[in-house]
This record gives C-alpha cells, structure tokens and sequence, in this order.
C-alpha cells in the first residue's frame, strides 16, 4: 500500500484523485468516516472524472455519482447501480495515523 495524502485533505462527502501505481484512482471519504477506493475512470462517460462527483447514500448504499451522467457507483464494490451491467474496479484503502493507503485493486466479486 501506498500513501496518497492525508484524511483531512478529503473533504467529508467528497473525493480526490490520485495516481496509484500508474492508475487514475479516486478516494472519497464519506459522512460516517468511512473511506473507499475506486477506478477514477468513469466508463459510461469515457472519462476520468468520478472523484469530482457527488457523495451520497441509496438507502444502505453508499454512491458516487458521475458528475457527467450521474450514473451511480457502489463505493463498497464500484458496481453501477442504474447498469447492472458496468461496474469500476475499487481499490484496498486503509486510513493510519490520519494518513490513506491505497493498495492493489481488489478482485472482482
């Protein structure tokens, strides 16, 4: 795992981007403290834009919604909520000492 900034520099219901091991990764921190990793590279879109989309929850869920054409992403597992058929990879993350870690992207359920 690699560091790729501190937990403070995330805001809270927001992302930052970051190059991890030669991939665009998004890290988005949520309104309970949790926080997660996943492919920066929205594939509906064609682009690299999800850490600048909007945070929020579907009932348990907790999302990122592209800000190009707000398609929904499951931070937990990267799959597209309103496309069962597309889904990001997500990335390990750990927080240490007010500092994130992004690992190795995580296998596919």
């Amino acid at each position: 795992m690699i560091a790729v900034c501190r937990l403070d520099q995330i805001e809270v219901e927001g992302g930052v981007a970051a190059l991890v091991d030669g991939a665009a990764v998004a890290i988005f921190r949520t309104h309970d403290g949790n926080v997660y990793a996943m492919s920066n590279y929205d594939p509906c879109a064609r682009a690299s834009v999800l850490a600048r989309g909007i945070v929020g929850t579907r009932g348990d869920i907790p999302f990122v919604a592209s800000p190009m054409h707000k398609q929904a992403f499951d931070l937990r597992t990267g799959q597209c909520l309103d496309d069962a058929a597309v889904r990001v990879p997500t990335y390990d993350v750990r927080v240490d000492d007010g500092l994130v870690f992004v690992g190795p992207p995580q296998e596919s359920p």
